[in-house]
């Protein structure tokens, strides 16, 4: 059967699946002042990450249009996934089954099935590179939701940022009871649970946070050999190869990728963030 996974922009993609026809990235929309881009290949994260630091109001996301996601579905292949953010996060997920329900009253039934990842950015990349894995298998499309579902369901995702103030601002983090002052340089350590986003911990800079963070993911994650390390840096190659280092020296995976982040996880995660999910 063919088929099409189409994820929202705040889906990091390994480069040799950036072009390939089996994939769509729709983009959500990203202000910063009076300058609005969209979230897609003409992204320069460098300007971007200029743009915040020399802007004095916070910068904004807007999700993708009901239409944007109906478009994607409107091809040739016979399954259709859709992987977006957290719906606790993000509108991007109501958008996306708006859209399944527009499709089917213009052009009827298909198969389509909207996943929220409860998660972001390489969260989302962790269903999408499973639901390719499963249709190379030839499971049916029931049997793929399924096992996806169940997959999502077990998914971790932790990340440490320089900078909270984005996600702060943007009401991203009203789940927390409390964080510590960014003056006194002291980083927490975040998670996803369940699309919500709870604090693990903290360290005084970003190394120690780093380095808490990786302890944290060895006390936590079960059966790492089975799984898939997949890390996203905000400008911070260098920065995601020691995370890399740290937790391959304390456990061993499958696989392990690193992803440069695209604008919606830049905006969130800012200059030197990194994200980690298995």
């Amino acid at each position: 059967m063919s088929y099409k996974i189409v994820v929202d922009s705040c889906c990091e993609l390994p480069q040799e699946l950036l072009n390939d026809s089996r994939f769509e990235r729709v983009p959500l929309e990203l202000t910063v002042g009076d300058y609005t881009i969209s979230d897609d290949d003409s992204f320069d994260q460098l300007d971007f990450i200029r743009r915040v630091a020399e802007c004095p109001t916070c910068p904004k996301s807007a999700c993708p249009s009901p239409e944007r996601f109906m478009n994607a579905y409107n091809c040739d292949a016979e399954h259709v996934y859709c992987i977006t953010l957290s719906a606790k996060l993000s509108g991007s997920y109501n958008s996306a089954v708006l859209a399944t329900e527009l499709f089917e009253e213009t052009y009827g039934k298909k198969q389509i099935h909207v996943f929220d990842s409860e998660s972001a950015s390489v969260g989302e990349t962790q269903l999408a590179l499973y639901i390719m894995k499963l249709e190379e298998k030839g499971l049916s499309f029931e049997e793929i939701v399924k096992k996806v579902t169940d997959y999502r369901d077990n998914v971790h995702t932790y990340f440490v940022l320089n900078n909270i103030e984005t996600l702060r601002k943007n009401g991203r983090l009203s789940g927390l009871k409390a964080l510590v002052a960014s003056t006194l340089n002291i980083k927490p350590i975040l998670a996803g649970d369940k699309g919500n986003i709870v604090q693990k911990g903290q360290g005084i800079g970003i190394k120690k946070a780093l380095a808490k963070m990786v302890d944290i993911i060895c006390s936590e994650v079960k059966h790492p050999e089975k799984r898939v390390l997949i890390i996203s840096q905000c400008n911070a190659p260098e920065r995601a190869e020691s995370v890399k280092e740290m937790i391959l020296a304390k456990q061993e995976y499958a696989d392990v990728i690193i992803l440069e982040m695209r604008g919606c996880s830049t905006m969130y995660a800012n200059d030197g963030g990194i994200i980690v999910t298995m």
